[in-house]
């Protein structure tokens, strides 16, 4: 029944309630955690050392360890299924204004990845080149921290640039830097202790004892010149507090844990091990390293760049250690510029989870128009970046102080909130581990004692920390009152709105999308849409198709922030103003041509994931799509065809087409599909079929199909034996051929 007959009727759309994602390997889960953890190895030894002294390796190596605790913490909480964001996991728990606070700091902690990360890189990049000029018999005097800081300022302007074009950030990428990044660590774990060895006189750091510590004059804050310093516990907790910045990164095992694969739980405690050993390794044991190899009258030179101070006074060769120092810090530069990537992505997620919390105003998550970010969270994220950088003038340390603020309360309130649920909820497949139960009653002795031990931290740093203390208030303070007038201001309009909501639109929420939920025939045509301003696609789809044939379905994809946090949105979150509005505008095209659509939403990390996992579901017979702001055409295709490759089998078959207004459309068979050959191609074929049945004596038993096998066989053999080469030069010049249209 065409919609301009069912006016009356309100139009329903069927949300899918499951995010489609793409799912991750516990290897790929770990190298994405350690692109942030791991890159804390670059400038946690330097900043402890230079706050508490030449025994600050002992207490990296005991933050690393502790990371085993801080593990079990997340994995409990990421074994809670909860929806709702973890703004209403923590408002239901422990209430709103702990909730705002939790969110702050968590944002602070994001704010300030990227500037430590960035800055960091460039003073490493900056100390080479020092010394490479050095070599040469020059002296280019410039002052590393300004160089760093200008550094920082591009690596930032770059990734500012790459997240509003909305370029996912790939597992795949990760993977290879961690790759990297292990044989660099592998290199130091075997050229220390032979350098060590050759020396012979091998001493370890001093004890981390109180006779030990030598604080510097910034280091204790508030404490210094009070009594509470005659007590040794909290001297060491102070001490501590310097170096627990080492520990940053965890949050986005919270975030990955979503794209794990099955089984999930198994796959996630492989990844926390994974993690925790790894960190031990390349923070702990390398920052050991560097204690007893590099001489301590040195060791403040190198303060801003710890490991390529290490290379440099490795034994061997000047021009070998020179090479991995240059190796050291291109390392460096890899994962530390990918920490800034992740601390943008990190805060927009988090940020659009608060928006969809009704916690912050709509404003902020509108799309922008060209590529569909949400542009305006990601540019106040980037400024409050750039400004932290021109302030902190490439300072590392006053900036590891400042990170380091934002991770213990971050890690505080993330454990306190796991510690409330633990006697809210009874459904977690994992428990952080020594539980005793006293009549009836569970006592987490393992999770309070970390609990305690992060509170305890997070009282020493609020005092230690001068700076970070104040800036830290001020931001929270300031995020706070934002969080708190969006809240209001948002109840007050949702309020208002809702009743005219539900008159538009009837939603109906289903796990999956399904001809069952969506009333589709099999065989129907899926129209993917976005941008309610280019629906040419959808209209020519309604003009050619006949109903009697094929029902139309029209999706959209509802972005789910990439790493926006281990909990499902609830109900009232997917559908905002900006769906309302599009589907608004499908219904008046399908109103115009008299046809009935299907409305369908689908919350997805990867779009072009959701559309083939959706088009199965659905057995679409085509899924029809415009063109996109971000890539041509036949990439669009090629990307579409790859989400294809990643579903599991049996991969259901169906076509492709990308229309567009101004270029031809782009048609694609996804699966097993007879090519579209060209005449000449079959006249050879032919010619070739001709000749074995007439000179070969085959007769009637040979056919086409026959030759064509054959073919393709003696190809899979030269593609994989010495012909390989030239098979694949004859293929590059066949595509690069004029008649060739990339169309079979």
């Amino acid at each position: 029944m065409p919609l301009a007959d069912r006016s009356s009727i309100t139009p329903k759309v069927v949300v899918a309630t499951t995010v489609a994602l793409s799912f991750i390997s516990f290897w790929r889960g770990a190298a994405i955690v350690l692109a942030d953890l791991a890159s804390s190895s670059y400038y946690a030894g330097g900043i402890a050392e230079q706050a508490v002294g030449t025994a600050a390796p002992w207490f990296i190596l005991g933050a690393m360890l502790f990371t085993f605790a801080i593990r079990s913490v997340y994995m409990e909480s990421c074994s809670m299924f909860v929806r709702g964001g973890v703004y209403v996991v923590v408002r239901d728990s422990m209430g709103p204004f702990v909730a705002r606070l939790s969110v702050s700091s968590l944002v602070f902690d994001y704010i300030l990845t990227g500037p430590i990360s960035s800055v960091t890189a460039g003073q490493y990049l900056g100390r080479l080149i020092q010394e490479v000029g050095s070599l040469l018999g020059q002296r280019w005097s410039f002052s590393p921290n300004y160089f760093a800081a200008f550094f920082g300022i591009v690596v930032t302007i770059y990734y500012w640039w790459y997240n509003i074009k909305g370029i996912q950030e790939s597992s795949t990428k990760a993977l290879r830097v961690l790759q990297i990044m292990t044989v660099m660590v592998a290199a130091l774990v075997i050229w220390c202790p032979i350098t060590l060895l050759l020396r012979g006189n091998v001493h370890l750091p001093p004890a981390p004892v109180v006779a030990n510590l030598h604080f510097s004059e910034e280091a204790l804050g508030w404490w210094k010149g009070t009594h509470w310093l005659n007590i040794p516990f909290v001297v060491l907790m102070i001490a501590f507090g310097h170096a627990v910045l080492s520990m940053s990164g965890f949050e986005t095992l919270a975030q990955v844990y979503r794209e794990i694969a099955s089984p999930k739980l198994k796959n996630l405690k492989i990844t926390a091990n994974i993690i925790c050993v790894y960190a031990v390794i390349s923070t702990g044991l390398v920052t050991i390293f560097a204690g007893m190899i590099i001489p301590a009258a040195e060791r403040g030179k190198f303060y801003d760049n710890l490991i390529g101070g290490l290379a440099m006074n490795l034994a061997g060769p000047a021009m070998l250690k020179l090479l991995f120092h240059g190796f050291v810090v291109f390392v460096g530069v890899l994962i530390l510029s990918g920490a800034v990537n992740t601390s943008i992505i990190g805060a927009n997620a988090v940020l659009n989870r608060v928006a969809e919390d009704g916690v912050l105003l709509d404003w902020f998550r509108k799309p922008q128009r060209r590529f569909g970010t949400t542009f305006r969270i990601i540019n106040v994220v980037t400024a409050l970046q750039l400004f932290t950088i021109v302030l902190s003038k490439g300072d590392v340390y006053l900036l590891g102080e400042a990170y380091a603020f934002g991770v213990v309360w971050s890690f505080l309130l993330k454990s306190v909130g796991v510690l409330v649920l633990r006697y809210q909820r009874h459904d977690q497949e994992y428990k952080f581990p020594f539980n005793i139960h006293i009549r009836g009653i569970e006592i987490p002795i393992g999770l309070g004692f970390t609990t305690l031990v992060l509170a305890l931290v997070a009282i020493a740093n609020l005092f230690s920390k001068q700076v970070a203390t104040k800036s830290g208030l001020a931001f929270t303070v300031v995020l706070f009152v934002l969080f708190t007038i969006s809240e209001r201001i948002n109840a007050r309009k949702h309020k208002h709105v809702a009743g005219e909501l539900i008159e538009k639109f009837n939603l109906e929420t289903q796990p999956q999308a399904s001809t069952a939920a969506i009333h589709a025939r099999p065989g129907c045509i899926l129209v993917a849409v976005r941008d309610y301003s280019r629906l040419k696609h959808l209209q020519r789809v309604l003009t050619k198709t006949d109903l009697r044939r094929n029902d139309i379905v029209v999706m959209t994809v509802r972005p789910v922030e990439v790493r926006a946090g281990e909990y499902e949105l609830s109900d009232n979150q997917y559908f905002g103003d900006y769906e309302q509005e599009l589907f608004s505008r499908v219904v008046q095209v399908a109103e115009k041509e008299g046809k009935r659509v299907e409305l369908l939403m689908v919350p997805a990390i990867d779009p072009f994931d959701a559309m083939v996992q959706t088009a199965a579901r659905l057995k679409a017979s085509r899924l029809v799509t415009g063109v996109s702001a971000r890539m041509d055409s036949e990439e669009l295709a090629r990307r579409i065809g790859l989400a294809w490759e990643r579903l599991p089998e049996p991969r259901h078959p169906f076509s492709l087409e990308v229309v567009s207004a101004d270029r031809p459309a782009v048609y694609v068979n996804l699966g097993p599909h007879p090519p579209r050959l060209w005449p000449e191609d079959l006249d050879r074929l032919h010619e070739l079929w001709l000749q074995l049945t007439e000179r070969e004596a085959f007769g009637s038993k040979l056919h086409h199909r026959d030759v064509v096998g054959m073919a393709l066989r003696r190809l899979a053999r030269d593609l994989e034996g010495e012909r390989r080469p030239q098979v694949v030069e004859e293929l590059k010049r066949e595509l690069r051929s004029p008649e060739n249209d990339h169309s079979s």
